[in-house]
């Protein structure tokens, strides 16, 4: 399996447990790895043979922009879930970095991997 991988999607949201978090908001940053067959696209050399990733882009920032979540586990499990919804993915891996999280004295930053494949996409969505 091949993979495609856009790191540091930079977004600007209103995600966390705390209500300034969610009334001030924060900057995240988004890593992707994305796990499906290139071999069709490196062959033919077309575009139209090939994972968009311009609009994976755009989908990621739409919905990492969109509802607030208390937790960044569960906005990268939703931007898996919608992933592998709407792309030819076999496999997605998705880290979302905090680059400031709300912690006294810790000038870190705090990032969550997930990863999942289409066979779990059903439960996923719920069906």
């Amino acid at each position: 399996m091949d993979c495609i991988r856009l790191t540091g999607i930079d977004v600007y949201a209103y995600h966390g447990a705390l209500a300034a978090e969610k009334e001030l908001g924060q900057r995240f940053v988004i890593d992707l790895e994305l796990w499906t067959d290139v071999s069709t696209a490196a062959e033919s050399d077309d575009l139209v043979d090939a994972l968009d990733y311009t609009k994976v882009h755009s989908r990621v920032v739409e919905l990492a922009a969109g509802q607030p979540c208390n937790l960044i586990e569960s906005l990268a499990n939703a931007i898996c879930t919608m992933l592998l919804a709407e792309f030819a993915l076999d496999m997605v891996t998705v880290t979302v970095h905090k680059p400031n999280p709300p912690i006294s004295n810790f000038l870190g930053s705090v990032s969550v991997t997930v990863e999942r494949m289409r066979e779990e996409l059903h439960t996923l969505l719920g069906e």
